[in-house]
C-alpha cells in the first residue's frame, strides 16, 4: 500500500495528468492515422507520453529520462519530415517542447529531492538542442526564391501604348490589353516609403439584412482626364475629383437582390467616347422582328457602362450621371432577354464589358452548381449608342452565333465567362476566359456540344462575333478550373527582332498558358499529360489535361506529411481526414468518399490576374496555394432531385450545392483544420516574378501575415491567400493589396522585395490602380472587405501620394 511519501505533490500529479491525458488522445488518434498507412509517429509518442505519466505519477527519474527520448525522436521525426522551415517545424513541437520545458522547473523536479539534478540533464540536452534547431529555421525559408528580374533592354513600346492618356487608368486593367501597368515613374524604389494618405472617401454602401454571404468590393476604379469613377457592392456609381475624392455624382441602379443570390458585387465599370458629330440613327428591327422604337436623341459623348448583378446594363453620361436615353430602354438594356431561365440572381454579370469603337460586349456569371436548367452564358454584343444587339455567341448552341427570336432562346446553361475580357483593336479580336457548363463538378450528362468551349480561350471577331481560334485549358472539367482571371496582352521582343503577339492566361490549376494571340497555338508548350481516372459512376475524366511549362502548380503530390494545424493534434486530425479523401495528385476526380482537390476550386489564380510590365517584358503574380474538398451526395430524402419552383438560387459557392438534375450534389469547402486553419502546411500565398522573354519564375516570396487571422494580434509572415490582383508601374513598384491581413503594398519589380505597406480600415479584396492628376501620382484601393474571404467589411476608398516635396526622381 503507497504511504503519503510515495505520492507526488500536486504540482508533479497534474503534471503527470496532463501527459496522461495528451498520451491517450494522441495513442487513440495516432492509432487511426496508422491504420490508414499514415505516419506511425502520434501513437508511438502517444504511448511513450503515457508511460511517462505512469512514472511522473511514481516520481521516478526514468521518466525525464523517457521523455528526454520522446523530445530527441521528435526533433528527429520533425526535421525529416519538415526539413529547416520553422512553420511547418512549428506544430511538431509546440506542445512536446513547452512541455518539456515545464518538466525542467524546479517546482516540478523538487519531489524528486537529490535526483532533480540527474533527471534534468538529458531533458535539458534535449530542450537546448529543440531551441538550436528552431531558432535555425527562424533563419531559413526553405520555401524563398531569390532572384532578379531585367531591366528593360532596348526601346521597347506596348501594344497598346497611346490607346489610354498615360496620365489615366482608362479600363479595368488599364487599357483592354488588361496588362495592368501604367507609365507613371514618380513613384520609385527610393521614395515610395514616403507615401502617405491623399484623401479617404467612403461610399455608405454597407452590407444589410437581405445581403448575401458573398458580398464584396471587388471593384477596381478607373480613372478619366480629371474624374474617378467606381462602383460598390451594391453597383452605385460613383464619380469621384480626382484630386481629392470629393463626390461629384451618385447614381443608385436601384438593384433588386435578396440572400439567395451567390453574388453582391460589382468588380467595375467601363468607358466609351461617343461623339455627338452624327445624328442618332433609326434603329433596325429587333431580331424577332419587333418593329424599333423610334430614334432618340443621344445625350451621351462620353459614357460609363456599369452592369449589375441583377442582369441589367446601364448607360450613363460620364458627365452627369445621367442616363444616355437613347441606349437600349432609357438607357438599360435588360439582359435576361432571350435568356431560357429569367429568375432574379441565376445570371450575375459581375464585371466590366468590353467597349470597341462600335460595340460594348459582356458576359455574365451563371449560378454555380445549382441545376441543369440556368440561365445561358451567352456574350453579346450590343451597340454603343442604341444599345442594339449586334451579335451573340452562345457556346452551348451547335449554332453559337444563332440570334434571340420568337421561336428561339440562348441555350440553357452554357458556358459562361464571368470576369472581363481582353481585347486588341490592331487585330480586333476579344479573348473571352471562359468556364464550364454548370453543375460544376458533375459532367455526365453534358454534350460535346457543351463542352466544345469550355474552360479555355475563345477569340472571337469583335465586329461579328464569329469565332477565330479557341484553347481548351481543361478537358471536361469537373473541379471549376475555368480561366478565372482577364488573360494578359503583351508583345514579346525577341532578339532577333521579331515581335510575337502573345497572351498569358492564369488558369486556376496554376499552369499559365501563354499563346500566340493571332492563332492561339501556344508559344509556351504544354503537352498533354496522363491524369488520374476513375470518375464517381456515370461520369468520366479525360485521360490527359494539358500541363503549361510555364506553372506555378506544385512540384509533387501531397501526402501527409504535408498537412498542418495550430497543434501537434489538429495536425493529426488533418493528416486522419487527408489520408481518408481520394487523392492521386492533380485532377484527382471528385468522389462519394470525398476528394482533396489541389489546387482548389478557389484556384492558385483568382480573379485578379496578372500584371504584365511589357517594356521591361516582365510579370509580376501572386499565386495562392489553399486545397478544397470535392464530396459528392448521392440523391435521398435529404438530398432532392429538383428544386422547389419557388426556390431561389444557393447564396453561396461553397458547402452543400444542389446540383439539381444530376445524380449528386456536392460539398464544395476548403480543407481547414477543427481550429479553422488551412490543413496544408503554409505558404499559403505568395508574390511572385516572372521573365517573359525567357518564361522562368526568377523570383517568389511568401507574402502577408496571420495579423487578421489569428485569435492572437500577432503577424506572422507565414505567406497567406489573396483574393485581388497586383498593378506595375514603369517606376520599377509594384503594389499589392488582397491579402487577408489588411494591407496596401509596394514591392520592388526586379527583386520582390517589400518596400513599404500601410494599414486598411478593412479588407482590401480589390486590385488597386494608379494615375495622375495636376502633375502628382496617385495609388487608389478600395477597401470594403469580403464576405465569404471573411475579412472586415467596409466602404473605404483610399489614395495615397507623395508630399509634394517627394514628388521629384
Amino acid at each position: 500500500m503507497a504511504t503519503r511519501a510515495d505520492r507526488p505533490g500536486i504540482v508533479l500529479a497534474a503534471t503527470a495528468i496532463v501527459t496522461g491525458v495528451l498520451g491517450l488522445i494522441l495513442t487513440g488518434g495516432g492509432a487511426w492515422l496508422a491504420s490508414l498507412s499514415g505516419s506511425f509517429y502520434y501513437v508511438l509518442c502517444g504511448i511513450a507520453l503515457l508511460v511517462t505519466a505512469g512514472l511522473l505519477w511514481k516520481r521516478r527519474v526514468e521518466a525525464w529520462w523517457l521523455y528526454a527520448g520522446i523530445v530527441f525522436v521528435t526533433l528527429i521525426w520533425a526535421v525529416a519530415e519538415a526539413g529547416f522551415d520553422f512553420w511547418t517545424l512549428a506544430p511538431r513541437g509546440d506542445i512536446i517542447l513547452p512541455l518539456g520545458l515545464w518538466l525542467l522547473l524546479p517546482f516540478v523536479t523538487r519531489d524528486l529531492g537529490a535526483r532533480a539534478t540527474a533527471a534534468r540533464l538529458p531533458l535539458g540536452a534535449g530542450i537546448v538542442a529543440g531551441i538550436v534547431i528552431f531558432g535555425f529555421a527562424l533563419t531559413q525559408d526553405p520555401q524563398d526564391l531569390a532572384g532578379n528580374l531585367p531591366q528593360a533592354s532596348g526601346q521597347v513600346t506596348p501594344g497598346d501604348a497611346g490607346e489610354v492618356a498615360n496620365a489615366d487608368w482608362g479600363a479595368y486593367g488599364r487599357t483592354q490589353f488588361g496588362d495592368r501597368y501604367s507609365p507613371l515613374n514618380q513613384i520609385t524604389p527610393a521614395n515610395v516609403k514616403n507615401l502617405k494618405v491623399a484623401w479617404v472617401f467612403r461610399t455608405h454602401d454597407l452590407k444589410g439584412p437581405q445581403d448575401p454571404v458573398e458580398i464584396t468590393n471587388e471593384v477596381t476604379p478607373i480613372k478619366i482626364r480629371d474624374t474617378v469613377y467606381l462602383c460598390s457592392a451594391h453597383q452605385m456609381l460613383f464619380a469621384l475629383d480626382a484630386a481629392t475624392g470629393t463626390q461629384r455624382w451618385k447614381f443608385d441602379p436601384k438593384i433588386s437582390f435578396n440572400p439567395t443570390f451567390q453574388h453582391m458585387t460589382c468588380r467595375g465599370v467601363s468607358y466609351a467616347s461617343t461623339p455627338l458629330d452624327t445624328a442618332a440613327a433609326t434603329p433596325d428591327a429587333a431580331p424577332d422582328g419587333t418593329p424599333a422604337a423610334p430614334a432618340t436623341q443621344d445625350n451621351c459623348p462620353d459614357r460609363i457602362f456599369l452592369p449589375t448583378n441583377d442582369g441589367q446594363l446601364f448607360a450613363l453620361n460620364a458627365a452627369s450621371g445621367e442616363l444616355c436615353h437613347a441606349f437600349g430602354k432609357d438607357g438599360v438594356v435588360d439582359l435576361s432577354q432571350g435568356m431560357p431561365m429569367k429568375k432574379p440572381g441565376f445570371y450575375e454579370p459581375t464585371s466590366p464589358p468590353v467597349v470597341t469603337s462600335k460595340v460594348v460586349i459582356i458576359s455574365g456569371a451563371v449560378t454555380d452548381n445549382y441545376s441543369t436548367h440556368e440561365p445561358s452564358g451567352v456574350t453579346r454584343a450590343f451597340d454603343l449608342r442604341t444599345g442594339q444587339l449586334v451579335w451573340a455567341f452562345d457556346p452551348g448552341n451547335p449554332n453559337p452565333n444563332e440570334m434571340p427570336s420568337a421561336t428561339h432562346q440562348f441555350t440553357a446553361n452554357s458556358p459562361n465567362s464571368w470576369i472581363t475580357s481582353s481585347y486588341d483593336s490592331k487585330l480586333n479580336l476579344i479573348y473571352i476566359p471562359t468556364g464550364v457548363t454548370t453543375p460544376d463538378i458533375w459532367g455526365g450528362e453534358r454534350t460535346p456540344i457543351q463542352e466544345r468551349y469550355a474552360s479555355g480561350i475563345l477569340a472571337l471577331n469583335a465586329d461579328t462575333g464569329e469565332k477565330v481560334w479557341f484553347y481548351q485549358t481543361v478537358h471536361h472539367d469537373l473541379w471549376d478550373m475555368d480561366i478565372p482571371a482577364q488573360p494578359s496582352l503583351v508583345d514579346i521582343h525577341r532578339p532577333d527582332g521579331s515581335v510575337v503577339p502573345a497572351l498569358y492566361a492564369p488558369a486556376k490549376t496554376g499552369n499559365i498558358f501563354v499563346l500566340d494571340r493571332r492563332t492561339g497555338q501556344p508559344i509556351v508548350q504544354a503537352p498533354e499529360t496522363s491524369v488520374p481516372q476513375g470518375a464517381a459512376p456515370g461520369d468520366h475524366v479525360s485521360p490527359t489535361q494539358p500541363f503549361s511549362e510555364l506553372t506555378f502548380r506544385p512540384k509533387k503530390n501531397l501526402t501527409d506529411a504535408d498537412m498542418w494545424g495550430a497543434t501537434m493534434f489538429d495536425q493529426m486530425i488533418c493528416r486522419i481526414m487527408f489520408k481518408s479523401m481520394r487523392y492521386d495528385g492533380p485532377f484527382t476526380p471528385p468522389s462519394l468518399q470525398g476528394t482533396l482537390v489541389f489546387p482548389g476550386n478557389l484556384g492558385m489564380f483568382e480573379w485578379g490576374g496578372l500584371a504584365v510590365d511589357p517594356v521591361r517584358q516582365v510579370a509580376f503574380a501572386n499565386p495562392i496555394a489553399i486545397p478544397f474538398v470535392s464530396h459528392l451526395i448521392p440523391r435521398g430524402p435529404n438530398n432532392p432531385a429538383s428544386p422547389d419552383q419557388t426556390a431561389g438560387p444557393s447564396g453561396s459557392e461553397s458547402g452543400v450545392q444542389p446540383q439539381y438534375g444530376t445524380p449528386y450534389g456536392v460539398d464544395l469547402h476548403a480543407f481547414l483544420s477543427p481550429f479553422g486553419v488551412p490543413c496544408k502546411q503554409p505558404g499559403w500565398g505568395y508574390v511572385a516574378g516572372i521573365d517573359l522573354k525567357t518564361n522562368k519564375i526568377m523570383w517568389m516570396h511568401r507574402n502577408g501575415t496571420t495579423r487578421d487571422s489569428s485569435p492572437l494580434p500577432f503577424g506572422f509572415k507565414v505567406g497567406i491567400p489573396s483574393l485581388g490582383g497586383p498593378i506595375t508601374t514603369a517606376g520599377g513598384v509594384a503594389f499589392l493589396t488582397s491579402t487577408a491581413d489588411y494591407y496596401i503594398r509596394a514591392y520592388d519589380l526586379t527583386s520582390g522585395q517589400q518596400l513599404w505597406e500601410d494599414r486598411l480600415p478593412a479588407g482590401g479584396q480589390s486590385t488597386p490602380m494608379t494615375y495622375e492628376q495636376n502633375g502628382r501620382q496617385y495609388v487608389l484601393t478600395v477597401d470594403g472587405g469580403h464576405g465569404s474571404f471573411g475579412t472586415r467589411l467596409g466602404d473605404y476608398v483610399v489614395a495615397y501620394a507623395l508630399p509634394d516635396q517627394n514628388t521629384t526622381h
